[in-house]
């Protein structure tokens, strides 16, 4: 791997966690809330929810950035980069956060607590509006998420 492939990869890591909250801000609970709805009201555990065939089209989305860069190598370290932060966010968000493979250890303290609280507090709003905390590996304070809930940090 040169440097400059190195770069690129971390750079993908880096820059995913910034588009995917655009996406789930923007698009999930946008325009494509009829599929992420189910994710904000399904009983959370193992089983399919419609907000799953995001990971499907995400998955083709990148295969298809695999294929076009076996002729590019830059491109075809883009594809890594994106694979490894839906690999990082299957076993964060869908594991350890949503419990949807059976899991006894729950996180008690540290950067995985966090994590999981500004998640919860992504699902205490159960509508498209409003909505908190909408990064993956990334979460703000918990404090601060709870004063936006409480209405403290809302633009008018």
């Amino acid at each position: 791997m040169n440097p400059f492939h190195l770069f690129l990869l971390v750079a993908t890591l880096f820059a995913m966690e910034f588009a995917v909250a655009l996406v789930h801000k923007h698009v999930m609970h946008g325009f494509g809330w009829g599929w992420h709805r189910s994710h904000h009201e399904a009983p959370k555990g193992a089983g399919w929810e419609r907000n799953d065939l995001y990971a499907i089209v995400f998955a083709a989305a990148t295969i298809l950035l695999f294929m076009v860069g076996a002729s590019r190598p830059w491109l075809w370290w883009i594809a890594l980069g994106i694979t490894i932060y839906g690999m990082l966010y299957g076993i964060l968000h869908d594991v350890i956060i949503h419990r949807r493979l059976p899991l006894a250890w729950r996180p008690k303290s540290g950067y995985l607590h966090r994590l999981a609280t500004a998640h919860h507090l992504h699902h205490a709003v159960r509508t498209r509006e409003n909505g908190v905390s909408f990064g993956f590996l990334y979460a703000p304070p918990v404090e601060a998420i709870r004063r936006e809930l409480r209405g403290g940090d809302r633009q008018p």
